[in-house]
């Protein structure tokens, strides 16, 4: 993928997220929409330059062939990007809710949960589309 298409991708992933998961951690903390908003953006920031820089780094070792990754690879990527999101979204919880550490871990466990999901179906969705509407590049075979 290109920078251009890459930071596409981010942004498309990150604004489907909050508009799913901002009301949802509403509802389960029963904090307020400023508080989970500002939370939700604060994290959003930080997942997209993770994001960018992972799947990066993924794309250069693993390849560019997205559209062909089988659902146990898909599995380990979420995985891995779920992991460094651990690292910065819990001590950003715990600041933002005031709340214990059994419940912010409760709570960092649902986000990393639906975010663990949302991104293998995000991706896969994207994968499927780009690889029907995105032109790839010619590869060199040695045959």
């Amino acid at each position: 993928m290109s920078i251009k298409e890459r930071i596409v991708h981010m942004f498309l992933f990150e604004i489907i997220a909050l508009a799913m998961f901002v009301p949802l951690a509403m509802l389960a903390s029963g904090q307020s929409a400023g508080a989970m908003a500002g939370l939700s953006i604060a994290l959003s920031v930080i997942a997209m330059l993770w994001n960018f820089v992972f799947n990066w780094v993924y794309d250069s070792i693993r390849g560019d062939d997205r559209a062909s990754r089988k659902f146990s690879e898909r599995l380990l990527h979420g995985a891995g990007f779920e992991l460094g999101m651990i690292a910065t979204s819990f001590p950003a919880i715990m600041y933002v809710t005031q709340e214990s550490f059994l419940n912010v871990l409760i709570m960092d466990i649902g986000a990393v949960t639906f975010f663990f999901i949302y991104a293998i179906i995000f991706n896969w969705v994207y994968d499927v589309i780009r690889s029907r509407y995105v032109k790839q590049p010619a590869t060199i075979t040695n045959e």
